[in-house]
């Protein structure tokens, strides 16, 4: 289920996406040219159980090699630039620039945080999302370079265990997530995780 925000208004207000991510709402764009956005609140919601990730054999082997030095919030906007790109088998994306403004001001305020993968100074992979209570709403990702994506994951993943954290959104599931454990829950249920989540409150940064 989604509605338009306010037709031709190029701007997201913060304590309303705030708002929004509370209630179990978050904005998506027809595509980049698109000013307009709509709120989305899905029947079933995708989510990530922290104590059942699974890391299949060959990303372990990976993650031991260490190919990528892996970063916090390093270079968010060229994070969410990556992940708004033109790729072969996606033309289009839901990151216009009223939702890319959005999350740099909430990463300017310590809402939203991005985890790299860099080979030298070369940014080759990385995901952000935003953070509320102690929920973190994934938003997207990326890869330039094999596996890329799945150790900035797993990374994530394994701070958010440390930190406390008890849900990570990932909005939809898709057979990529599916691998890793993702699985849909209804949105009664959803939502009584979610309000869990908000009455804890983690720190992704120390």
């Amino acid at each position: 289920m989604s509605r338009p925000y306010a037709p031709g208004q190029h701007r997201i207000p913060t304590d309303l996406l705030l708002k929004a991510y509370a209630s179990g709402v978050f904005p998506m764009a027809e595509n980049a040219r698109d000013p307009e956005v709509f709120w989305v609140r899905p029947e079933t919601r995708g989510i990530l159980p922290l104590d059942g990730f699974h890391i299949p054999r060959s990303l372990a082997k990976t993650i031991r090699q260490a190919p990528f030095d892996i970063r916090v919030d390093h270079d968010f906007a060229a994070v969410i630039d990556a992940c708004a790109e033109e790729r072969p088998g996606r033309q289009s994306t839901w990151i216009n620039e009223a939702i890319r403004e959005a999350y740099l001001e909430l990463n300017r305020i310590g809402h939203a945080h991005s985890v790299e993968a860099w080979v030298g100074e070369e940014l080759v992979g990385g995901l952000y999302g935003v953070r509320l209570g102690s929920a973190f709403f994934g938003e997207s990702m990326f890869s330039r370079a094999t596996d890329a994506s799945k150790v900035c994951l797993a990374f994530l993943v394994m701070r958010l265990r440390e930190r406390g954290f008890l849900l990570l959104d990932t909005q939809f599931t898709t057979e990529h997530l599916k691998r890793f454990g993702a699985v849909d829950v209804p949105r009664a249920r959803y939502e009584t995780m979610l309000a869990q989540a908000l009455e804890a409150n983690a720190r992704f940064n120390p």
